[in-house]
């Protein structure tokens, strides 16, 4: 097997372990508190995934928005704070022996898992702000927890043609029927995965969903790949990230509370899952909230052997 199709595995979630390792964590801040209060707690989750066996780590800048910290902290610091993020997670990079990428995370602008919040018009400066900061700093761009097609367009009209791999990650419905996977705007996978296709990514994944829901979106992202093979002359990675969270309702608010992890998702439970993704095509997993390095030294020692 090659090293392009080998597997990769992701760091976890990043504002768990940090409340988790008594660093500065509170709503509305959420993981960006530990950037402006206490940024070494930052490095020691980053320096705790790599030592756990991930691959790619990502930048503590999911929660520098203004949805998080308000309109005038963001106006006054967040370019900074994203550079904060990004050199931190460069740093930890750079003295580690082995190969580890960062991941650039560019979260959704306008509020997690509501695609009804999205507003193209008030997303795009924030989200120049960010990748300009993020930039130096990251080997690949990684647009997370997506809730619509309209906001992975949007990613790609901001960071253009930059030379950096893009990574899309779309969220999904907790509450999607059997063998029809959905995003959480509605949309179908199938129309994601050909939208992504469209903007020229090397990755699609999952993320911040229910782990039950994950293998039908990698079959469904598996079909499209095949079936548009001969359009492409690059081989364009399937993954996974799913989180710890009880299934989310019709309504729901990531990050608007802190929502209880899943007794059931021990490392070796979530393992069972990961093993599913990687039997279907996945080829990049890993955790988000809930997901520890304790669960990615598991996934690292069983999918990379």
């Amino acid at each position: 097997m090659t090293d392009r199709l080998a597997m990769w595995v992701l760091d976890g979630g990043t504002g768990r372990e940090l409340k988790r390792i008594g660093a500065p964590f509170q709503q509305p801040e959420w993981s960006a508190l530990a950037l402006l209060q206490a940024p070494h707690f930052v490095t020691r989750v980053h320096e705790s995934y790599v030592a756990a066996g991930a691959r790619v780590i990502t930048t503590n800048s999911y929660a520098v928005v203004p949805f998080h910290i308000g309109d005038e902290r963001f106006a006054q610091q967040g370019a900074a704070l994203a550079t904060l993020a990004g050199r931190l997670a460069r740093e930890v990079a750079d003295r580690t022996p082995t190969a580890v990428q960062v991941a650039g995370s560019l979260p959704p602008i306008c509020g997690s898992y509501r695609a009804e919040w999205f507003d193209a018009d008030f997303a795009r400066p924030i989200l120049h702000t960010l990748v300009t900061a993020l930039r130096p700093y990251v080997d690949h761009w990684q647009a997370e927890t997506l809730s619509s097609i309209e906001e992975a367009r949007l990613v790609r009209e901001v960071i253009g043609q930059d030379g950096l791999p893009l990574w899309i990650s779309y969220t999904l419905d907790d509450q999607a029927i059997a063998g029809d996977p959905r995003l959480r705007s509605g949309e179908r996978v199938s129309e994601a995965v050909a939208a992504a296709l469209e903007l020229g990514v090397a990755a699609i994944l999952f993320n911040c969903s229910q782990p039950e829901v994950m293998a039908d979106a990698v079959d469904v992202t598996q079909a499209v790949l095949v079936a548009s093979a001969y359009t492409r002359s690059v081989e364009v990675r399937i993954g996974v990230y799913a989180n710890a969270f009880p299934p989310q309702g019709a309504e729901p608010e990531a990050n608007s509370t802190l929502h209880e992890i899943r007794k059931d998702l021990t490392p070796q439970g979530y393992l069972a899952f990961a093993e599913q993704w990687a039997a279907r095509g996945a080829s990049i997993i890993g955790g988000c909230c809930g997901i520890g390095p304790e669960h990615i030294a598991v996934l690292s020692a069983r999918l990379t052997s």
